[in-house]
C-alpha cells in the first residue's frame, strides 16, 4: 500500500499570507489577538494559539482598549475599523488581498446605486465584510431558491463569495441573466463586465477542482484533511466524493477507521486550501505508523508524494 499527499493541496497564497503576518507579529508579542479564528482548521489555530494567537469575537473589542488585533483573511466589514479606532486598538490587517478586491468592487457598485447581489453564505466570515461595503444593504443568495429576495427592476451587479462552487453559481448567474435587464457579473480581472464574465470566486479554490479529482481518481482511498466550518473544506470534498466514493472527511489521523484503508493499494491525502501540509503530512506518518507491520509486509509497498 502506497500513502501520497496531494502536492497541488494545502495553503492557498492567501492564508499563507496571513499565517505568516501573524507568525511574524508573534515574533515580536507573547500576546496576539484575531477577530475569530484565523483559518478554519482547528489544528492549526491550536498551533497558533500555543504561540500567543488568542481568537476574540467582535464583542470583546470593548475589552481590548490599546490591544493589537489581527484582521484574518476573512476581512472586516468598515464598521469594525472604525470601532477599532475608537477604542485605540491597533489592527493589523491580513485581509486576502482577493478579498479586498472585491470589497473595493463592491463599494463602487454600491456607491454607483447598482442593487448588488452576493452569491454566498450569510454568516461567512467574508461575507459579512462583503455586505459591510454596503452598509447591510446586499442580498445574499445560496441557491436560485432565494431569487424571491432580488428587486428584479434595478440595475444589479453579481458577486460571489470568493470560496463558492461554481456550478451553483452559473445556475444563479444563469437565473439572474433571465429575469434582470441590466445585470453586471462581477470579475476578478475588470471593473464590469457582460453576463458572460468571469466570476469572483478565487481562481486558487477553483483552480485546485480538476486536479484534486484527478488525485482522487488516481487513489483506492482518499482522506480529505480539513477543518469542519470551512466552507472551501465542504466543496472541495464534495468534488473528491463524487470522483471516488471511497473518500472520507477527517480533521486529524485519530479519526481514521482501519476497515477505510481494507483491501487498499494507494491511499491519498489531500485537503481544503485552509488546510496546512504539515497537517496532511503527520496524517501520512501516523497511518504509515499506526500499520507499520501490514504496510512492510506488503512486496509493493512504497511511500512518496504524488
Amino acid at each position: 500500500m502506497e500513502v501520497r499527499v496531494d502536492r497541488f493541496s494545502g495553503f492557498c497564497w492567501g492564508v499563507v499570507r496571513t499565517v505568516e503576518i501573524a507568525e511574524k507579529e508573534l515574533a515580536k508579542s507573547s500576546k496576539l489577538y484575531s477577530l475569530g479564528d484565523i483559518i478554519h482548521n482547528p489544528k492549526e489555530t491550536e498551533r497558533l494559539h500555543a504561540k500567543g494567537l488568542e481568537a476574540i469575537a467582535y464583542s470583546d473589542l470593548d475589552h481590548l482598549r490599546g490591544s493589537t488585533v489581527l484582521i484574518r483573511a476573512h476581512g472586516e466589514p468598515a464598521s469594525t475599523y472604525k470601532r477599532a479606532e475608537e477604542l485605540g486598538i491597533t489592527l493589523i490587517d491580513a485581509t486576502c488581498p482577493v478579498v479586498t478586491k472585491v470589497q473595493e468592487r463592491i463599494r463602487k457598485f454600491y456607491l454607483d446605486g447598482y442593487q448588488i447581489v452576493i452569491f454566498g453564505k450569510k454568516d461567512h466570515a467574508e461575507v459579512i465584510g462583503l455586505v459591510g461595503q454596503t452598509n447591510g444593504e446586499a442580498v445574499v443568495v445560496k441557491s436560485t431558491d432565494d431569487m424571491a429576495k432580488i428587486r428584479l427592476d434595478r440595475k444589479t451587479v453579481l458577486f460571489s463569495q470568493t470560496t463558492m462552487d461554481k456550478p451553483t453559481f452559473s445556475a444563479v448567474r444563469e437565473a439572474l441573466a433571465q429575469r434582470i435587464k441590466d445585470l453586471i457579473v462581477a470579475s476578478m480581472e475588470d471593473e464590469a463586465i457582460e453576463f458572460h464574465a468571469k466570476d469572483t470566486i478565487c481562481g486558487q479554490v477553483s483552480g485546485r477542482e480538476k486536479k484534486i479529482r484527478e488525485f482522487a481518481e488516481a487513489n483506492d482511498v482518499v482522506l480529505f484533511v480539513t477543518g469542519r466550518k470551512s466552507s472551501n473544506g465542504k466543496i472541495l470534498f464534495e468534488i473528491v466524493k463524487s470522483a471516488n466514493p471511497k473518500s472520507y472527511t477527517i480533521e486529524d489521523a485519530a479519526e481514521v477507521q482501519k476497515e477505510w484503508l481494507a483491501g487498499a493499494a494507494t491511499v491519498g491525502i489531500t485537503g481544503a486550501t485552509s488546510t496546512p501540509q504539515w497537517l496532511m503530512e503527520k496524517v501520512k506518518n501516523e497511518i504509515e505508523a499506526r500499520y507499520a507491520e501490514k504496510l512492510n509486509s506488503h512486496p509493493n509497498y512504497s511511500s512518496q508524494n504524488s
